[in-house]
């Protein structure tokens, strides 16, 4: 089922200003938001108490990856806060991601819980630099595979690989896209770009886009736009 709401905003800021500046100008039944490791690191949980009693839903983008206790516990807390989705590291291995998931699993209206799988910042070079050489299309899909078999909602993945993904990974498994970009949009420090209707096109079921929407002059025209091309996609 296609989710009425498939844009998330990335709040990608340093400071509450001009994240309140961008949230008075967009509306929560057009969009969800993305809280990052920075902005919630300096402005805490109180922020995302903020925005949802704004009426926005929350993603908790903290890309939680350490030993399965203390994972499982992070992700008790970010239930405890509401949010609507919230993500760990695919590569912290399988007893991380079933603690996760049992942690999650108490609550009768829980987060979505889904894998980062490989970061959209990374191409070939930069993987075998890490040791880990071959195609990011290969590890991703491997490290998705091992989100589904542990039982995660989904994963975060490049635009560029969801249309293997929803092929090897059936309907039900959601796809998180970052990395989305509008056709006169600079690529920044994403590597794995696609644009929001070719995106969706693949099998994306949530777009993650930042830059286009936060740094437009007016940003629910922006959003708007997205939505026409999105509309279009799907129409044609």
């Amino acid at each position: 089922m296609i989710d009425p709401i498939p844009i998330i905003v990335a709040l990608d800021f340093s400071a509450a200003a001009p994240v309140w500046a961008l949230v008075e100008r967009l509306d929560p039944a057009r969009c969800r938001l993305k809280v990052g490791k920075e902005l919630f690191t300096r402005l805490g949980p109180g922020l995302v108490e903020r925005l949802q009693a704004a009426g926005f839903a929350v993603f908790l983008d903290l890309k939680f990856h350490d030993i399965p206790n203390t994972v499982a516990a992070a992700c008790a807390a970010a239930a405890d806060l509401g949010v609507w989705m919230v993500n760990v590291h695919v590569s912290g291995g399988r007893p991380m991601l079933d603690a996760a998931r049992a942690a999650l699993d108490r609550y009768p209206q829980r987060p979505l819980l889904v894998g980062v799988t490989v970061l959209t910042s990374l191409d070939r070079t930069d993987l075998a630099e890490i040791g880990c050489p071959g195609e990011p299309e290969e590890r991703v899909l491997s490290l998705a595979r091992l989100a589904q078999q542990a039982g995660l909602d989904g994963v975060v993945c490049s635009p560029r690989e969801a249309a293997r993904l929803r092929a090897e990974l059936g309907r039900d498994f959601r796809l998180v896209t970052p990395g989305v970009r509008l056709p006169d949009s600079a690529s920044d420090d994403q590597k794995r770009t696609l644009t929001p209707a070719e995106a969706l096109a693949a099998g994306a079921d949530y777009l993650v886009i930042g830059r286009p929407v936060t740094r437009a002059p007016e940003p629910l025209v922006a959003l708007e736009a997205i939505e026409r091309s999105l509309t279009n996609r799907l129409e044609n």
